[in-house]
Formats: C-alpha cells, structure tokens, sequence
C-alpha cells in the first residue's frame, strides 16, 4: 500500500485504565483500526494530562499515576477514516468511558511499505 497527498489525522485520546471486555480500550482500538485495513496506527502514553473532569493524571514520582493519558493516532485517507469512525467510536462508547477524537488534515509525504529484510 502507498499514500500520498492529502490524508486525514483521526486522534483520540483516552485513559491508560480504560477497558473493553477486560482488554485495554488502548489495544482493542489498534486491532479494531488493522481489522478495518487502515494504514497503521501509534500508541502514546503521556506523562502528564487532563480531561473533561481536570483531574491531573501525572508520571511524577509524588503523584504516580494508573490513568495515564493515551493518545491513538491514525492516518489515512479521509474516506478510510470516515468510514471507520461510526466503528471506533462505538468502542468508545462500550467502554464506558470518556474521551476525546478529533480529526484533522494531514498532508503525507510518504508512506509505503518497505522491502522485506534479508537475514
């Protein structure tokens, strides 16, 4: 698969203790994204953050936190992503849980899968 041109960037952030059916919501979206075929997806754990309710969730030693922010991000085609939306969104909501998903442009450069590695 190769993308370039105009694509659109999906994020959604969540906490690290949010879950699905005893999965983290976390692992449950990416599986959710590949299944759906998109073009790949990167997980981030922040140190510090805060949501709806401004509460600090923090990685300083003082205040160890067990709710880190997550962030989900996704790119892709804006057909792709659109599509796909109704479908992780629906994760989103069985979880339970809050969060936050915004869309935005994203201009790719290059994405393309890569030459298979000798050994």
């Amino acid at each position: 698969m190769k993308i370039t041109g105009e694509g659109k960037l999906l994020r959604i952030f969540i906490g690290e203790s949010d879950t699905l059916r005893g999965h983290a919501l976390y692992d449950v979206i990416v599986q959710k994204a590949r299944e759906l075929g998109l073009a790949g997806a990167t997980v981030w754990r922040g140190i510090e953050g805060f949501g709806a309710a401004s509460r600090i969730h923090t990685a300083k030693i003082l205040r160890l936190s067990e709710d880190l922010p997550i962030v989900i991000e996704i790119v892709d085609g804006e057909e792709k992503i659109r599509a796909a939306l109704p479908e992780l969104d629906a994760l989103i909501e069985a979880a339970g849980c809050g969060g936050l998903v915004t869309l935005e442009r994203a201009e790719v450069i290059r994405y393309a899968h890569g030459a298979p590695q000798s050994k």
